[in-house]
């Protein structure tokens, strides 16, 4: 098997899942972060991402879902439980921490 689609999941079912406590990293810079972020989730920038070791099934999100996409791809190469969030934080409608709600 060549070609793996990279999973994805969209904002309203990642919300539908906070009560498990999943693991979740947003791939922005910090200051985006800072700007408004989902309650748990853990900041590793895109740049950092390749560093970064999940401890399991781990779901990743950006601004908009490019960022995530490619984070996710890098981490799923790498062998990674990974889920990429589609839509990113534009499609967030849930509770936010920092910034405004």
């Amino acid at each position: 098997m060549f070609f793996r689609k990279i999973p994805t999941i969209s904002t309203t079912d990642l919300e539908n899942k906070l009560a498990e406590k999943p693991q979740i990293i947003d791939v922005r810079e910090p200051h985006e972060f800072r700007s408004g972020h989902i309650p748990g989730a853990k900041n590793v920038p895109l740049g950092k991402v390749t560093q970064y070791t999940p401890s399991s099934k781990t779901y990743v999100i950006c601004q908009s879902g490019m960022r995530s996409k490619q984070a996710t791809k890098l981490l799923f190469k790498q062998g990674h439980d990974v889920v990429n969030v589609r839509g990113g934080m534009m499609s967030w409608t849930g509770a936010k921490r920092g910034g405004k709600k």
